[in-house]
């Protein structure tokens, strides 16, 4: 439908999905005074606890996505796996922000590669493969080191494999399940860093600083601004990811994941991913800025001008994964550390059961 809806306080955002993004989203809706409805086939889906209505079903019932539609004035989503049969028969009775496109392109690692190298940033040499031909044939253009990745649902490392040696390359296509894939260039990366990014129903956007992300078990562990990054760097990055957004018509926030390449004191970006919605880098926000990602995105979707995104601390964010969580005694006895904890019933290894903001005094 034509997306032009700008919502009003008291008005209801649907949220597709209740995890723990879904939750705060709706914890920055109601601060800014907006309900939300939240629509996830999860019973104990943790953002059902802080919403003003939800629903659990299937996200391929259409009886309860027309219930649902007609119960919220726009339509946003925590995850950027819904299932394209839903957010089409749902835009054709509500505004769904970020867009169907958005969507489309993230969910396909080989459809996100091709808009990105059309939009003219920088990302790494890649192959599209169907087959284990040409998984040998690619590699070899690869001098035999590459990342092959599922084409769809990989995330967290999942549908993944590392080509190094010759003994990586045997069976490779079918120990991802004989699925589409795509063939990237190993890079030799710094680091990676993101960046999140806002742009709102009028087209202005707003975009934060830069963090450096460290991974434990193909797993965000923390996030640290400032990155220690070239001021030109940012600025770089910064530009990298509007482009982006501009380029998808894209109306929310989107997290952007880049690697940082240096050569001597040359920095290089070269943008790994996009993610079409609020993203786990980009946490810090909540403690070291006015604006949070969280207010941002509803800020957007509803159709409102979007807040400052400038840092009023340094910070850094570490992901409580698991057992880590059961240590939030200590947590609360930290001085400059802010605890967030999602509501999850159960813990799990491997399962993110919150996070915490350590702010310190901005370096001048």
């Amino acid at each position: 439908m034509t997306d032009n809806t700008r919502l009003s306080p008291g008005d209801t955002i649907g949220i597709l999905g209740g995890g723990q993004l879904g939750r705060m989203l709706a914890q920055s809706a109601a601060s800014l005074g907006l309900k939300s409805h939240i629509f996830c086939p999860d019973p104990n889906s943790p953002a059902f606890d802080v919403s003003s209505n939800f629903t659990v079903a299937p996200y391929e019932d259409v009886d309860a996505l027309d219930r649902f539609a007609a119960a919220v004035s726009v339509v946003t989503y925590e995850f950027e796996n819904v299932p394209g049969p839903t957010a089409a028969h749902l835009d054709r009775k509500v505004a769904v922000r970020p867009g169907a496109r958005a969507l489309s392109v993230s969910q396909d690692r080989l459809s996100e590669k091709q808009f990105l190298a059309d939009t003219g940033v920088a990302i790494a040499d890649f192959r599209e493969i169907n087959s284990q031909e040409d998984v040998e044939q690619a590699v070899a253009e690869f001098a035999g080191k590459s990342v092959l990745k599922t084409r769809r649902f990989g995330y967290d490392g999942k549908g993944q494999l590392m080509i190094r040696t010759p003994n990586d390359v045997a069976n490779a296509y079918e120990r991802l399940g004989s699925v589409p894939t795509v063939l990237e260039a190993l890079i030799d990366f710094e680091c990676e860093v993101s960046v999140i990014v806002a742009r709102d129903l009028d087209g202005n956007c707003a975009s934060y600083d830069i963090a450096r992300n460290h991974h434990e078990n193909h797993i965000l562990k923390t996030s640290t601004v400032p990155a220690g990054v070239a001021k030109e760097t940012l600025d770089a990055a910064r530009n990298m990811a509007e482009k982006i957004v501009t380029g998808l018509n894209y109306v929310g926030v989107m997290g952007v994941e880049m690697f940082l390449v240096k050569s001597g004191d040359s920095e290089e970006l070269l943008v790994n991913e996009i993610a079409p919605r609020v993203h786990n880098s980009g946490h810090w926000t909540q403690d070291a800025c006015l604006t949070s990602q969280f207010d941002q995105h509803i800020r957007a979707v509803a159709g409102w001008p979007l807040g400052a995104a400038t840092r009023h601390s340094d910070v850094v964010m570490e992901n409580l994964i698991g057992h880590d969580a059961d240590d939030w005694k200590a947590v609360l006895e930290e001085p400059s550390a802010k605890l967030h904890l999602y509501g999850k019933a159960e813990t799990r290894d491997g399962r993110k059961m919150g996070h915490v903001n350590r702010i310190s005094s901005k370096a001048t």
